[in-house]
């Protein structure tokens, strides 16, 4: 590393579960990445503070040159940064918790990120990510946003069109999981000894090449053979804390990849290939939120309490790194350090897939650096995906329209062509009784 320059750091979302595992991972990246400040920023001041009180004895045992703060306040959150890290949930799992429930009364699947939850989510998303963008350009306006808030592709429309030049990343994790698997199942360690060409829209594409970055190889006939049969599930050590809801997921994948055997689906498939299935296979009184709640939530708070009371953060559940917080950390190193490194975004087409509209928001490989990201070409979407990708992302379009214009026909219209939704009749019932729950986020659609 011949550049000494430290940086400094905001976590938009100070309070979420996945925020001390992404400070571990800052901590072990100090050669890599190297800061100067950590803050963290969030509107829910006792939330983030159970987090913030055990990070704080974190930073002071493993990283003391690290300056750590937390505020609730924006001037002071986003003042003098270089990156702001923006994970927030808007509404938090109450929220998400309507997302999912709401749809399933009306027998539609219940996801947070796809199909009515997912819209009713970016609808929420939107004016929070807009401020945090304009409050880093008012405090800081040569930091970078690295933007992992969901739903992404509707966040990413949002800011392709509210803030055309805003230095914001939209990023997902989620094809980062799928490719580690990949490399398990052809023998190699993990995601980054594989080279891909990749093309769709975020939690919605495909595979069209992966090789082994460093021999050259094509890995596509043994993935296929694999995934035929076993979808992305690998068993064994990998999958030992895997949770039986994700393992279900990536088995499924064979179903999805015997559709259209050409390319590798994302895993996000199953929601629209199979959305019968997803809603039969579902308890509407007990959904994913519901999971997350009794478990991980439950979890981390307590682990961060242990912390405090302890006053000691040895032998903590995060010493292990994720793959999440891995990837936000090589992408910020590569703006950072000017490497040009491959990685996905979620940004405009103009040209990338080329037969997309040029203001398409579509996910393909980036090459990142100090100027942002330089999206490469990926050639033709087949006619099967293409089709499927002209309907999602016109979903995405019409509730930023809805957004824009207040518009309660847009959002209606949003839900009505989501392959997801059997009809306009129960469109219309799932919106009518989601504008109830969401009055206090979203505009007043008229």
């Amino acid at each position: 590393m011949t550049d000494h320059k430290k940086y400094s750091v905001v976590i938009a979302g100070g309070g979420s579960t996945f925020t001390p595992g992404f400070v571990l991972d800052l901590i072990k990246s100090q050669d890599k990445f190297p800061l100067s400040e950590l803050k963290f920023y969030d509107n829910d001041a006792e939330r983030q503070e159970k987090i913030a009180k055990a990070v704080e004895i974190i930073i002071k045992e493993r990283a003391p040159q690290i300056k750590f703060s937390y505020t609730t306040d924006p001037k002071t959150a986003f003042t003098g940064v270089d990156f702001v890290m923006g994970s927030i949930r808007v509404g938090k799992y109450e929220m998400r918790n309507m997302d999912e429930k709401i749809p399933l009364k009306y027998g539609v699947m219940g996801q947070e990120t796809t199909g009515p939850g997912g819209m009713a989510y970016g609808l929420r998303s939107i004016p929070a990510i807009i401020e945090i963008i304009d409050w880093m350009e008012e405090y800081s306006p040569n930091a970078w946003m690295i933007n992992y808030s969901n739903t992404i592709a509707i966040v990413a429309e949002a800011c392709r069109r509210l803030r055309p030049n805003a230095r914001v990343i939209n990023i997902c994790d989620m094809p980062i999981d799928d490719m580690d698997r990949m490399a398990h199942i052809c023998g190699l360690d993990s995601w980054h000894d594989i080279d891909f060409n990749y093309y769709g829209l975020n939690h919605f594409g495909w595979w069209k090449e992966v090789r082994n970055k460093k021999t050259g190889e094509d890995l596509m006939p043994k993935l296929k053979e694999y995934v035929k049969e076993h979808g992305y599930y690998v068993g064994g050590d990998y999958d030992k804390d895997t949770e039986a809801s994700w393992i279900q997921t990536f088995k499924k994948v064979a179903e999805e990849y015997a559709i259209e055997p050409e390319t590798l689906p994302n895993n996000y498939m199953q929601y629209y290939y199979f959305p019968k299935w997803e809603v039969e296979n579902a308890d509407p009184n007990h959904t994913r939120t519901d999971e997350i709640l009794e478990h991980r939530q439950k979890i981390v708070f307590g682990e961060c309490k242990r912390i405090v009371d302890a006053g000691t953060a040895e032998k903590n559940i995060w010493d292990i790194a994720g793959l999440h917080s891995e990837y936000i950390v090589d992408i910020c190193h590569a703006i950072a350090f000017n490497t040009h490194e491959k990685f996905l975004a979620n940004c405009t087409n103009n040209g990338a897939i080329s037969n997309m509209d040029p203001d398409s928001v579509v996910e393909v490989p980036a090459l990142f650096g100090a100027d942002g990201i330089q999206p490469m070409a990926t050639g033709e979407a087949g006619r099967f995906q293409r089709g499927l990708m002209m309907e999602q992302q016109t979903c995405e379009k019409l509730v930023v329209d809805a957004y824009v214009e207040h518009s309660y026909n847009k959002m209606l219209q949003a839900l009505t062509l989501s392959k997801t939704v059997p009809d306009a009749s129960i469109a219309k019932k799932i919106l009518d009784e989601m504008m109830v729950v969401n009055k206090p986020y979203w505009p007043e659609l008229k």
